[in-house]
């Protein structure tokens, strides 16, 4: 090797491993953890600018390795503007809990004393069994004056009906112009309170919702409150790959570690839902969200920083929502995010308009959506190019080489990563989901980047909405053909006579290289593979028991067991005398009186409900959704949980979801409401729902 003299190659490996250690676990260090990570990076830089890179070689000879330096460095800024995010991270619950505090002896004293708030709902075409949950959760938030508005662009009879029949307010406007933002900002012209909560059609908040972000707004530069994107159903990752129970969804790591630590900067960021924004940020920055991008939230956060306002973040799970449910829906929800992310470097209220601070213009900028899909391609196709055209990324390289400088800097970053955002990071998890959505995601952002206007709003779909293909065919073929390339580069240069690499002592190494690929492409592969969602409905752990009373005056209580919109399944230590198809009644705290039809029988016993009412339906919906909510709650260690990625490939279910409808190629057409504006104000939840249940009316018998 030429240029540096390398004498002890561990020894870089072994100091990096003792300062994570000293950081990380022994002397709990973040700006300790930062420095080794930084130093690290910088350490490799020099070595591969000055060792690694032909430079007096003709151009033929430079463009593949320029190419490849190209590729980290780009990877290597985003890594640094990460750790940067990572170094201040801010937890404001602390915060919350003394404005909570204030709320509530202020609304003790003089509930006019608070402001009123408006909640938007913001709805196009997702379903009913979608909506009337928000609805519903929405009308239940503890506040004195919290006006709830469902605005319709999709002009819908029965979400109107649906509107009335709650309590809630419907609007709708003539036009679709502006997508979501155009609809928020007709909703900011028919209303007035001083404050705007935002969710989407999806989105139920908790009932605190309110009086955890409110007292925020005391200090007069706070904007607008954002809360993280929580979940009550499972990601496709998680759901393909088999692993609800041992990994959370694949955004806790963005929602509980990257925006705690863009907090820190004041460049957090309105993230469409879960937030609440002061209408006189709206007023000053021309009366609405700005409607030159489709993440319109992204702009109004950068529009209100211009205006002095900033965006607090409240990490604290406020309101949950549905996980895309497929990979077509993920695919149209990322597509859209990376699409919108590009399109704003061109627009004037973007990064790099004027008016912004040199942090907010590094931590907004997109540039992620690019290099991490480009990092993926080059990390498989690399060694596959060596092996098949001899093409090296870099010259004057050997196996101390690369213990001795690249295996630090991957340790780093990784580990570093991990230590920073414990139970948030996953780097194996990370790498595959990465590579998964490399393939259909980098070509829109590099299409985006060429080709910015003209992109339209698509609403990811839910609920009934979100079925797909039973397979992702694109990725899955792409996946096995990397894999077939991979294998075949391995089995030529296997061969004495017939190998192609000229620097033969390398090949221990990429075969290494390749083989890590191809257990990470068949992961990808797998993930192609849609499950099938055998629930119409998630179901919940009981949080307290249940009584279950039998027609023949046989009671039974449990507190083991779930419980859904549909129905309730009970753990039991013995088999009960119930049978299938005998009715029965449940007590159910907060909701009361229910019936329904035993549908399994033994130590395992299963309710179907037959709801004799709406307002017991209603009940049960607001117990389940505007509570705690314990799924995706889990935080693994890293190592626990790259574990039980390995073990999928062992125990692979190959098998794919049957009849999952294919997303149409028209939405199938349905009655619209004629082309006007429409305004029906708000009555409120009935107090029946909202007060105390009236057990009088609620007798529990024996009857059938």
């Amino acid at each position: 090797m030429s240029g540096i003299a390398i004498t002890t190659p561990f020894a870089p490996l072994a100091l990096l491993a003792g300062l994570l250690l000293l950081f990380g676990k022994i002397w709990p260090s973040r700006p300790g953890l930062i420095a080794t990570i930084g130093c690290t990076i910088l350490y490799y830089l020099q070595w591969r600018i000055s060792q690694t890179i032909p430079w007096g070689s003709g151009a033929r000879a430079l463009c593949w390795p320029l190419i490849c330096l190209f590729v980290e460095v780009a990877a290597l800024f985003d890594g640094a503007i990460l750790l940067a995010i990572l170094a201040r991270p801010r937890d404001r619950s602390a915060e919350a809990d003394r404005g909570e505090a204030r709320l509530r002896r202020a609304w003790d004293e003089n509930a006019a004393s608070l402001p009123p708030v408006d909640v938007f709902i913001a709805t196009y075409n997702e379903p009913r069994e979608v909506l009337e949950k928000t609805i519903l959760g929405c009308l239940s938030l503890e506040w004195p004056d919290a006006r709830v508005w469902v605005l319709d662009d999709g002009r819908r009879p029965w979400v109107r009906d649906l509107c009335v029949a709650k309590g809630a307010g419907y609007v709708n406007r003539p036009d679709n112009k502006g997508a979501k933002a155009g609809n928020i900002n007709h909703g900011l012209t028919v209303t007035q309170a001083p404050f705007v909560a935002v969710f989407d059609a999806d989105f139920v908040p908790r009932r605190d919702f309110l009086l955890r972000t409110m007292g925020f707004f005391d200090e007069e530069r706070i904007g607008i409150v954002q809360v993280p994107h929580s979940f009550y159903n499972h990601d496709p990752m998680q759901t393909n790959l088999g692993l609800q129970q041992t990994m959370p969804d694949d955004q806790r790591f963005f929602f509980e570690a990257i925006m705690p630590g863009r907090d820190g900067w004041d460049a957090a960021f309105c993230c469409g839902s879960n937030s609440v924004t002061r209408r006189t940020l709206f007023e000053s920055i021309g009366g609405g969200l700005p409607e030159g991008s489709i993440t319109e939230d992204m702009l109004l956060t950068m529009a209100s920083l211009r205006q002095g306002y900033v965006t607090r973040y409240l990490n604290e799970p406020l309101a949950f929502g549905l996980a895309p449910e497929s990979t077509a829906a993920f695919f149209v929800q990322r597509q859209r995010w990376a699409q919108g992310a590009i399109q704003i470097l061109y627009l004037k209220q973007g990064p790099l308009g004027p008016g912004l601070k040199l942090r907010h213009r590094l931590l907004f900028l997109p540039s992620a959506w690019i290099t991490q899909g480009l990092q993926s391609v080059f990390m498989v196709l690399t060694p596959i190019l060596f092996m098949l055209f001899n093409l090296a990324p870099m010259t004057g390289i050997d196996l101390q080489s690369v213990i001795h400088y690249v295996l630090p800097l991957i340790v780093a970053m990784m580990s570093g990563i991990t230590l920073l955002a414990p139970g948030r990071y996953y780097p194996l998890a990370a790498q595959i989901l990465s590579m998964f959505q490399t393939f259909r995601i980098l070509p829109v952002a590099l299409q985006t980047l060429f080709k910015p206007k003209g992109l339209v709003f698509k609403v990811t779909p839910k609920g009934s909405d979100a079925g797909g293909s039973p397979w992702e065919s694109t990725i899955l073929c792409g996946a096995l053909l990397l894999i077939g390339v991979s294998f075949a580069g391995l089995m030529i240069n296997a061969s004495a006579d017939r190998h192609i690499v000229s620097q033969m002592g390398l090949m221990p190494m990429v075969a290494l290289w390749t083989m890590l690929n191809m257990f990470m492409l068949l992961l990808v592969a797998m993930m192609c593979l849609e499950k099938p969602r055998v629930r119409g409905e998630e179901r919940f752990a009981l949080r307290q028991g249940v009584t279950l009373l039998g027609s023949d005056g046989q009671m039974i209580r449990s507190d083991r067991g779930d419980i859904s919109i549909s129905g309730l399944g009970l753990e039991m230590d013995e088999p009960t005398d119930l049978r299938v198809g005998d009715r029965v009644e449940m007590v159910v705290p907060d909701v009361g009186l229910l019936r329904g039809f035993v549908r399994r029988a033994g130590r395992r016993i299963g309710v179907e409900f037959d709801f004799h009412s709406e307002e017991v339906r209603d009940r049960l919906i607001i117990s389940l959704f505007t509570g705690s909510i314990e799924v995706n709650a889990h935080r693994p260690s890293a190592s626990a949980a790259a574990l039980a990625v390995v073990r999928r490939l062992w125990a692979a279910d190959l098998s794919i979801a049957q009849g999952v409808p294919r997303l149409p190629d028209a939405a199938p057409v349905q009655e619209k409401l004629s082309a006007q504006t429409r305004i029906i104000a708000p009555s409120g939840l009935s107090d029946r729902l909202r007060g105390p249940l009236d057990w009088q009316e609620a007798p529990l018998s024996a009857t059938a």
